[in-house]
């Protein structure tokens, strides 16, 4: 099994099998837009474009025109400079799970095949100088699952309810996974910085 490629870089992709797809060949994080989406959710072009400051993206959708609709609206938001472009090629054929092949038939990023998306991504990332995580700040740690737990934030009773207010209040998109929630939550806070705003936002789960 080949080693997965770190990335400092925020991947964005499509949607969530395209996600997956990236989990078995990248080590960093992975958003969606949802496909057109993004266009209507204001919390996760907030994060985009705060990401694309902090550590830059890098886009990887599929080859149809929609694909290139969605590219060139997120370059447009988030500036050029802040965006790393990795192209798939256009591939006859349909992806395993569905029925008929896309409008234009052509396999979307979860179709290809890992070796080419891999070719792709070392292309387009060749020169931009990735390697490990961008340190912590002084005295900080990282903040962990552990973290969420004990914050209310997972794995308790009003975890859900508890997480979806600290996030709207924070502009940041409701739907992260648990993965991608810690990795955000690391670029754009420190502990101390996070539980402050837990604590001004959220009322102590015994208050409850």
């Amino acid at each position: 099994m080949q080693q997965k490629i770190k990335l400092d870089r925020v991947i964005v992709v499509e949607g969530r099998y395209d996600a997956a797809k990236l989990a078995g060949i990248v080590e960093g994080t992975i958003l969606t837009t949802d496909g057109f989406g993004i266009y209507t959710d204001p919390e996760k072009k907030r994060l985009l474009k705060t990401l694309a400051q902090k550590r830059g993206l890098v886009l990887l959708t599929d080859s149809d025109a929609a694909g290139f609709r969605i590219r060139h609206y997120l370059t447009n938001l988030v500036g050029a400079n802040n965006v790393v472009q990795a192209y798939v090629p256009a591939q006859p054929g349909k992806e395993k799970r569905k029925a008929q092949p896309g409008k234009e038939g052509l396999l979307g990023v979860e179709g290809i095949d890992d070796d080419t998306i891999r070719t792709m991504l070392l292309n387009a990332l060749a020169g931009q100088g990735e390697g490990e995580r961008p340190p912590l700040r002084q005295g900080s740690r990282p903040i962990t699952y552990t973290d969420l737990y004990e914050w209310g934030l997972s794995g308790t009773a009003n975890s859900a309810e508890r997480r979806e207010t600290l996030l709207k209040a924070l502009g940041l998109p409701p739907r992260l996974s648990k993965k991608a929630l810690v990795e955000v939550l690391n670029t754009l806070y420190t502990v101390v910085e996070l539980e402050e705003q837990i604590n001004r936002i959220l009322p102590k789960e015994n208050d409850e």
